[in-house]
């Protein structure tokens, strides 16, 4: 029996909201710098290009109360960076199998599959999309990606997708623009914590 819950109704119920990395908080562009020494087995630099937009909204959400995760298959210093800039609550690389990592999330948090909200953008997402009660699919995924989703956001990732997620859930809480104002408020600690981008220094 299909489901007669809308978009806005799952969206009421998310506690915690994960991302994947690539293609979905950047463009999906992996840029590797070779070691300056030309040795192929030494040191590469990654770059991977954030949104200012999806940063801002994940320091909104976390000010709305959401508690915010990464999971994501590959390992990179550069997301480890992004995240701890960002205070993300739950961060978990080189992820193979993303299930375990959602439900190390639902132990730590004591939540349950409705209460979790998870935007993905390829097929290695599509088991956990499968099981949270909402699933968000970025304007760029792939066609099985969209096919799972509730929800598929205007924007591509890297241009604003991790944003329009946040928005479409606080929208659906009816707290967005509380919310707005309550960053946007020069007495707010919170909001002056937030996402000072230290990067590596």
């Amino acid at each position: 029996m299909a489901s007669t819950l809308t978009p806005e109704d799952r969206a009421r119920r998310v506690k915690v909201l994960l991302y994947d990395v690539d293609g979905v908080l950047t463009n999906g562009d992996i840029t590797i710098i070779p070691p300056l020494d030309g040795n192929p087995e030494g040191h590469a630099t990654e770059i991977k290009a954030f949104s200012a937009h999806d940063g801002m909204g994940i320091s909104i959400a976390r000010l709305a109360g959401l508690k915010i995760g990464f999971v994501t298959k590959r390992n990179s210093q550069v997301v480890a960076i992004r995240a701890r800039d960002l205070k993300i609550d739950h961060v978990y690389q080189g992820q193979s199998n993303k299930v375990d990592a959602l439900n190390k999330i639902i132990a730590a948090e004591g939540c349950t599959l409705d209460e979790i909200a998870y935007v993905g953008d390829d097929i290695i997402d599509l088991p956990v999309m499968r099981k949270v009660g909402f699933a968000i699919a970025t304007a760029n995924a792939r066609p099985q990606a969209k096919a799972a989703a509730h929800y598929v956001t205007p924007n591509p990732g890297g241009q604003g997708a991790g944003r329009d997620a946040i928005d479409f859930i606080l929208n659906a809480r009816g707290i967005l623009d509380q919310t707005i104002e309550r960053y946007l408020d020069p007495t707010s600690a919170e909001a002056k914590s937030a996402d000072i981008g230290a990067g590596n220094m």
